[in-house]
């Protein structure tokens, strides 16, 4: 794998925080090249003719009515949640490391 890959994966990784070794590297880059090739496919089709879609079918454009209805009571609310503090759910931290 050349290494332009490579770096292209550790600059991302770095931008998303994670910690990506040699071996992953190496792999992510081969899965990168595999899917960019897909790309490059999907590019050279000949797509004259073919008409433009903006979203999905009209008939997916289905939605119900925006009315009020009655909530979950605390209680059914809390009996979900992996740990529980004075009425609150509790959560571990995921900004800012360690509590």
């Amino acid at each position: 794998m050349d290494e332009p890959g490579i770096e292209t994966v550790r600059r991302i990784a770095a931008l998303a925080r994670l910690d990506v070794g040699a071996d992953e590297a190496r792999e992510l880059a081969r899965q990168f090249e595999r899917i960019l090739g897909h790309f490059q496919v999907l590019a050279r089709l000949d797509v004259a003719g073919v008409e433009e879609a903006a979203g999905p079918p009209h008939s997916a454009d289905q939605r119900r009515a925006d009315l009020p209805r009655p909530s979950l009571g605390l209680e059914q609310v809390l009996a979900q949640a992996p740990a529980r503090v004075e009425g609150f759910y509790r959560v571990p931290k995921t900004v800012g490391g360690e509590e």
